[in-house]
């Protein structure tokens, strides 16, 4: 894609098909006189004295047999525009063949055709936008649901940039501290403190942490929420799976290991369409290996990552192990923890928000699906990013996250403060490339590529 922002572009921007109205957009330099030429107004118009957004009636001259065709023209003749250039959209019929001769009357006034996504692109040139929103640009026209709809608009409005802009801030200011005292290391003079550098690098280390979590959730959603079993081979999973789904579709056995690939289904939960999926139960296997245990554990691992509700199941007959004991303390609110076969046993010990449930006699069923349904209301309520967004920025943030933690490294082994400045650097560089304060011509073609024309 050429990077020209100095020539005047057209492209129909409303949607393909018939329609009451329709929009061709100008942006460049000579987007008023390329309007001007092709318009006329209801009365006379002095094109030279516009300076501020103006809507003005009249109607387009094309070629015949259409002739004159009723049109309003909005015209932004300074850099308040989308595009911080000078922008003209004309609203006509939204008939397919009356925008074509439209657009081809604009290209031989002196527009030339835009590219995909090049509109969005001169914003983003212009800092009108940063990367992420642009992204989210895409993630409105693409929305599948009403979910994605939501998550495109929020990070539209900033719900990415704000933070990583304060994020970015932050470590600015940390670091011009930090080299400020390196400059002046022969006076007696501290611009900031070891245990506020430490806390800072802490501090917003946890937040590249909640960023990663929240664009990991995104990379790995299609639209349908997900509800995942897990917990340690032969403690139900399979028959919780099955009463849930109401039908024998994973087997049920008493040895252990039944189920090695993961199984899944779609269900309804009150108004909710979800995926439920069952999965290989938990077991400890060598990183190095490829055997089918190892396979299947690698999947429940990866299945359990992109969940948006977690079903801990444990076993109700026997006492629980140190991992279970240990997944129980760990905050997540994805998690629910179900206690599984009370019908055999009451539990062996009292859990905080624990659900009871017997897969034989159906008992804890309806308390269960009311408090997936709220667990995923939770989810919906949470800030989360667009796919793509998410799967661009997926390794720049774990770059970004250890430059930091070989930072806190260095400050806490006392290293030299010039290598704490240049991870803080480091770490500084790779949130720029997420918002495209940092770009490359290949980043910029990928993400504009997938735009279609008139965006």
């Amino acid at each position: 894609m050429p990077y020209l922002t100095e020539d005047t572009i057209a492209a129909i921007a409303s949607a393909e098909g018939g329609s009451v109205r329709g929009i061709l957009r100008l942006s460049g330099p000579d987007a008023v006189r390329v309007a001007a030429r092709c318009f006329e107004g209801e009365s006379e118009i002095a094109w030279h004295e516009i300076r501020s957004a103006v809507m003005l009636a009249g109607s387009v001259r094309l070629p015949r047999p259409l002739g004159s065709v009723r049109a309003n023209l909005c015209v932004w003749p300074d850099g308040r525009s989308y595009t911080r250039q000078p922008s003209v959209e004309i609203h006509l019929c939204g008939s397919p063949p009356v925008l074509g001769a439209m657009l081809v009357a604009v290209c031989s006034a002196g527009a030339r055709l835009a590219e995909p996504g090049e509109f969005t692109l001169r914003a983003f040139l212009a800092g009108r936008i940063d990367l992420t929103q642009a992204e989210a640009v895409l993630g409105v026209i693409d929305a599948a649901s009403a979910d994605d709809l939501k998550a495109a608009l929020d990070q539209m409005a900033g719900g990415l940039a704000t933070p990583l802009a304060e994020m970015r801030e932050d470590l600015l200011e940390l670091v011009a501290q930090i080299e400020a005292a390196l400059d002046f290391a022969d006076e007696d003079l501290e611009f900031v403190s070891r245990r506020e550098v430490r806390r800072s690098l802490e501090r917003i280390g946890r937040s590249v942490a909640e960023l990663r979590e929240r664009l990991g959730g995104s990379a790995e959603r299609d639209g349908s929420p997900r509800v995942v079993l897990t917990g340690r081979p032969n403690v139900g999973k399979s028959s919780l799976f099955n009463a849930l789904a109401g039908e024998s579709a994973a087997i049920v056995s008493d040895d252990e290991g039944t189920t090695r690939d993961y199984i899944q289904r779609t269900i309804r939960i009150d108004s909710v369409e979800l995926r439920l999926i069952d999965t290989a139960g938990l077991r400890e296997t060598h990183p190095l290996r490829h055997d089918a245990e190892s396979a299947a554990q690698r999947v429940r691992a990866e299945q359990t990552k992109s969940a948006d509700v977690e079903l801990l199941c444990l076993d109700s007959s026997r006492p629980l192990d140190p991992w279970e004991t240990q997944q129980i303390e760990l905050p997540d609110s994805r998690r629910i923890v179900v206690w599984t076969k009370c019908d055999e046993v009451r539990p062996l010990a009292e859990l905080p928000r624990a659900i009871e449930t017997s897969s034989r006699l159906g008992f804890g069923l309806d308390e269960l699906r009311r408090e997936i349904a709220v667990r995923l209301e939770m989810q919906s309520q949470s800030p989360r990013a667009v796919a793509g967004t998410a799967v661009r920025c997926r390794d720049t943030l774990r770059r970004a996250a250890r430059a930091l933690r070989r930072a806190r490294h260095f400050v806490a082994k006392d290293l030299g403060d010039e290598f704490v400045a240049a991870e803080i650097r480091t770490a500084l560089d790779e949130l720029g490339r997420v918002v495209g304060v940092v770009y490359t011509d290949d980043i910029l073609d990928r993400v504009f590529s997938r735009f279609c024309i008139g965006k």
